[in-house]
């Protein structure tokens, strides 16, 4: 194998590596966005709590990105994807509020993870992907470790996990955006205008909900809120820019560990089993078509190249 193959593939593994390590920062940073809106609930309502969660965040993006220094940092070649994109945060944002003012966070982690599930599904008619029999399988062996987890029919059952599901749907059409977006804008525009529709959709009605934060602590969380936020899609962000997809996906998972430890130390939430092995079933369930499609696109380069 030439040196150049093999250098160029010691990098590619790198990158790869790197990327790992960003999805699971990402990870850790919206544990840390859903562990202070679900302490901040307590005292302000959900629509106050988002725009928070926006503004501190935009502020941070519009420091990342430099708009005054680089004007080109806020030009988009998908301008109409980004808005779209923008939007379906804000409402997989709300919903997930919302939800948590009720659920654990254990509970909540898990629904999200419905995610890759829903974008193995939705890439069939936006992306043109074929879903064959084993996928359609493990999607439902996906939905039944939900069931499981929400217990629907029994007395701890909430409805508000329909919300929450609503949710996961908003972010699995973020999370084909984002994908769509890696090739044709830069990370700092895309950060630029993730929070475009948060900020333009709540601001205008922040005089009607808006209570007074009662101590310096509720501020400082909200302003934490918005780093962690900001800190977290560039991330997410950047490492869909250094590896595919399906191999950062299994990553996203880590998520479920640092849900229930903050849900433990800082609420004092123990997960039921039947979250634990409804997740289990999730994550497997999420594992599985994340390996397979890799799998798939690993057959299809080296068809390609001929080996």
């Amino acid at each position: 194998m030439p040196l150049t193959s093999l250098s160029a593939e010691a990098e590619d593994r790198r990158m790869r590596i790197l990327a790992i390590a960003l999805m699971c920062g990402a990870m850790l940073c919206f544990t840390g966005i859903d562990t202070c809106a679900k302490w901040l609930s307590a005292t302000l309502p959900a629509a106050q709590i988002v725009w928070a969660r926006y503004i501190a965040a935009a502020l941070v993006a519009l420091a990342a990105s430099r708009p005054l220094s680089r004007p080109s940092a806020l030009r988009s070649n998908r301008p109409w994807l980004q808005l779209i994109r923008s939007a379906l945060l804000l409402g997989s944002t709300g919903a997930n509020f919302l939800a948590i003012r009720q659920l654990q966070l254990s509970e909540t982690a898990t629904i999200s993870f419905l995610t890759p599930i829903f974008v193995a599904l939705m890439a069939g008619p936006l992306l043109g992907e074929r879903v064959g029999a084993e996928r359609m399988i493990a999607i439902a062996v996906g939905f039944l470790g939900v069931a499981i987890a929400t217990r629907p029919g029994t007395a701890a059952f909430q409805p508000i996990v329909f919300v929450a599901v609503a949710g996961v749907l908003c972010n699995s059409g973020y999370v084909l955006a984002t994908r769509k977006l890696a090739g044709q804008d830069t990370p700092q525009t895309t950060l630029a205008w993730t929070q475009i529709a948060g900020i333009v959709v709540l601001t205008p009605i922040l005089p009607w909900v808006w209570r007074q934060p009662a101590t310096i602590q509720v501020w400082l969380i909200m302003g934490g809120m918005g780093v962690f936020a900001a800190a977290g899609h560039a991330l997410l962000i950047v490492a869909h820019k250094f590896a595919p997809a399906p191999a950062l996906t299994p990553f996203s998972y880590t998520q479920l560990i640092w849900m229930i430890v903050s849900g433990v130390l800082v609420f004092g939430d123990w997960p039921p089993v039947a979250t634990l092995v409804g997740a289990a079933l999730v994550v497997a369930c999420g594992t599985y078509l994340a390996l397979r499609e890799r799998a798939g696109r690993r057959s299809f380069a080296i068809a390609a190249r001929g080996d």
